[in-house]
């Protein structure tokens, strides 16, 4: 069994009340716009991490982390990558991947919304975990907690941080 942390958009702006909520984490993962090395610095020497470039992300991050990730945890097929759409709503590159590598949970940020959903068609479940960051059109700064448990989710939680502009939830 693995408890996942589960973020993305930080846009540079790295809550500390999240790590609270991530203590109990084995691992953290961020589906982009990270913003800046120093939230990946902090991020990474809180928890084992894994993390995707988003769209605003520059090279530094670009160098450090891939456009995609594609990873086994739990006997779980896991696809994350910062832009891909929904269920019925994949990007082509997205729909591609989807296809040729057969996850089991599917992963993005990007749209600031939070959404967990099933894909039967594919036989997938989708997680976007909204935004933590204080960029952005979202109202309330998001994350979500999960158990990965011989190839199954569970357990699944929506952390609210707060409003947008205010520091901390």
């Amino acid at each position: 069994m693995k408890r996942i942390g589960l973020l993305s958009d930080t846009h540079s702006f790295l809550d500390p009340t999240l790590l609270k909520h991530f203590e109990a984490c084995d691992e953290v993962w961020h589906a982009g716009d990270i913003g800046n090395v120093a939230v990946a610095n902090a991020l990474e020497a809180f928890k084992p991490f894994r993390a995707v470039y988003g769209n605003i992300d520059g090279q530094p991050i670009r160098i450090r982390y891939p456009e995609n990730q594609i990873f086994e945890v739990e006997g779980l097929k896991v696809l994350m990558t910062h832009i891909g759409g929904y269920p019925g709503r994949y990007t082509a590159r997205v729909k591609g991947l989807l296809q040729k590598h057969r996850p089991g949970l599917y992963i993005c940020g990007h749209s600031h919304i939070l959404k967990v959903m099933p894909d039967p068609k594919l036989g997938l479940l989708h997680i976007n975990p909204g935004a933590c960051g204080k960029e952005g059109f979202h109202q309330i700064r998001t994350a979500v907690r999960f158990v990965i448990d011989n190839g199954v989710v569970g357990q699944l939680e929506v952390i609210e941080l707060g409003k947008r502009g205010a520091l901390t939830g």
